[in-house]
């Protein structure tokens, strides 16, 4: 009997074309938003737009935070 984790057939589609899991799903995601029809395409565009904070951390400590502000496909 063959083992699975030999196979390439247990490995996601995705993982396989070199893809992430996030990025293959910010695709889907993409995809859908854009077969909606108004008003629902405009607030789930809107919904899209994402808000975070970055920090490094260096000799056990947290630096300032640097706030981002990215929306996808931009």
């Amino acid at each position: 009997m063959a083992s699975a984790a030999g196979s390439t057939a247990a490995v996601p589609f995705w993982r396989a074309a070199g893809m992430t899991y996030i990025s293959y799903s910010n695709i889907c995601a993409s995809l859908v938003r854009s077969c909606l029809k108004e008003p629902h395409k405009s607030e789930a565009i809107n919904r899209e737009k994402v808000h975070f904070a970055v920090s490094k951390w260096a000799d056990g400590k947290a630096e300032k935070p640097t706030l981002r502000s990215d929306t996808p496909g931009e």
